[in-house]
Order: C-alpha cells, then sequence, then structure tokens
C-alpha cells in the first residue's frame, strides 16, 4: 500500500499542476481581446527619439493573444542609433512564412507598443554608448539567425527563439527571460549552448526537456517547454504560465520605472 502511494504521487502532482495550467488557459480565452480591436499604442516605457538623442536598445515581452496568454509572452527587439529619430523593431511572425516571407521582420515603428491588449514589460534597457556599440552586433546576430524560414508556435523556433537567439551572440545584453518564453530553450542545432544571458550553459533537447545554470538566469528546469527556476542571487522564482517572482517593476532608467508604476494602477 505504501509503495503504491508513492508510485502515485508523481501522476497526483502531474494532474495538479496541469488542472493549474488548464484553469490559467480557461480564464485567459475568457477574457482575452479581439486581437482585431485590440490596444495597439505606446506603453510609455521608450524615450521619445525626437527628444532623445542618445542610442537605445531595448528588449520587451508581452502576452501573447488569446488563451497562449496564460502561459507564454512574445519578446522583440528594438534599436535606435545616436540622432536617429525613429526606432526600428525587430521580431519573429509566423504569419510572415504563410507569404514566403522571412519570418524575420525589421521595421520602423513605436518601440514599446501593446502587442494586441498586452502591456509590455522592459527586459534589457541599454542607451548611450554602450548601445551604440551594440548595435551593430545586434544586427549582425539578426542577419544570422538561422531559422529565418521557419516558425513553429511549440516548441519552437518562434519569436523567443530568436530573442533567445540574439541574446546568446551578444552576452552584453545580460538577457534574462522569464519562464513564460516558450521556444527560448530550443537550440540552433546543438544539444549544448550558453544561456540566453551569456553567464551559463544549458543542455537542451529540441526545446522539450533540457537544464540551464548561469548567473544571469540561475538554475532553470524545462519539462514540455514548461520552466521552473530559481535564482538566489536575483532573488528570482521562475514558473510556468508566471514568468518571473520577485522581479523588480522598474529598471536604470526613472521614466521608465514611472511610466510602469502608472501602468499598473491602471491594471496594466
Amino acid at each position: 500500500m505504501g509503495n503504491k502511494a508513492l508510485l502515485n504521487r508523481p501522476a497526483r502532482i502531474s494532474i495538479l499542476v496541469s488542472s493549474l495550467l488548464l484553469v490559467g488557459v480557461s480564464i485567459m480565452a475568457a477574457s482575452g481581446d479581439d486581437w482585431r480591436t485590440a490596444d495597439r499604442s505606446s506603453a510609455g516605457l521608450a524615450p521619445e527619439p525626437d527628444e532623445y538623442n542618445d542610442a537605445v536598445i531595448q528588449i520587451y515581452a508581452a502576452r501573447t493573444v488569446g488563451w497562449r496568454g496564460a502561459l507564454a509572452v512574445h519578446t522583440w527587439i528594438s534599436t535606435k542609433p545616436t540622432g536617429a529619430r525613429e526606432y526600428t523593431v525587430h521580431q519573429v511572425v509566423g504569419w510572415r512564412k504563410r507569404r514566403n516571407l522571412s519570418v524575420v521582420a525589421s521595421e520602423t515603428g513605436i518601440p514599446d507598443r501593446a502587442w494586441y491588449g498586452s502591456k509590455p514589460d522592459v527586459l534589457v534597457d541599454i542607451r548611450g554608448e554602450e548601445a551604440e556599440k551594440l548595435i551593430p552586433e545586434v544586427m549582425d546576430a539578426i542577419g544570422s539567425y538561422p531559422f529565418a524560414d521557419r516558425y513553429t508556435m511549440w516548441p519552437g523556433p518562434n519569436s523567443n527563439t530568436f530573442t533567445a537567439y540574439v541574446g546568446r551572440e551578444i552576452p552584453e545584453l545580460k538577457l534574462d527571460l522569464p519562464a513564460t518564453a516558450i521556444g527560448k530553450d530550443y537550440l540552433a542545432g546543438n544539444i549544448f549552448d550558453t544561456t540566453p544571458g551569456g553567464s551559463g550553459y544549458q543542455f537542451s533537447v529540441f526545446g522539450v526537456f533540457g537544464l540551464s545554470l548561469a548567473m544571469e538566469e540561475g538554475l532553470e528546469i524545462n519539462v514540455l517547454s514548461l520552466n521552473f527556476g530559481i535564482n538566489p542571487l536575483k532573488l528570482h522564482l521562475k514558473l510556468p504560465g508566471v514568468g518571473i517572482v520577485g522581479k523588480s517593476l522598474g529598471t536604470a532608467y526613472p521614466e521608465n520605472t514611472k511610466a510602469r508604476v502608472a501602468q499598473l494602477g491602471e491594471g496594466g
């Protein structure tokens, strides 16, 4: 009887976790915006290019559209060289493949635009001389992305695979992607690589199963693209469907902190 109970314990845990995730998916599906009428306005997290002359690199994450938003985020990169009066937004968009286009889109636009109703969070914010130095490297990494002709929502390659790839190519970005960035662990032709933050290493089998250990991201375990992790150095806990628990709202720039707090006060 005791052995039987022990054998059933993993099954009960799996059922509990699955049930919680299904509840989250159901809630998100019931409350999600219609993508055709959803908000696409600026979140006020990027400096106005007409007022800010220095170079800027920012990386954003926002919940995806519909029921998928209960589990996953969409991530993208924005760049503005010194003196530029507009941003370029770099991201992977799956529908482009259906039109026989590269899934990588680099277009001028609003860098901190809501992703169809979901306001973004800033993951990386680099400005000034450091950003100016890194922008050519970012552009080179974007140009060398190996899956420009491929897109698979799960387990990848997808938009988060793209952002993670750029992070691996440029460890100076110190990119720490949340657990909800499903696809970040889909590696470019290897089962071993550096982590997206560039400060450690990971083992991953097609983004479905894996393990990583790094200074930026801490310890993460990937099971069916659901990430569980902990980073004692940052006091972060990473959970599927939740993301990073304990992450600071602010960045190095006070105006961004003020904007994000204002969003939360409005229920954003």
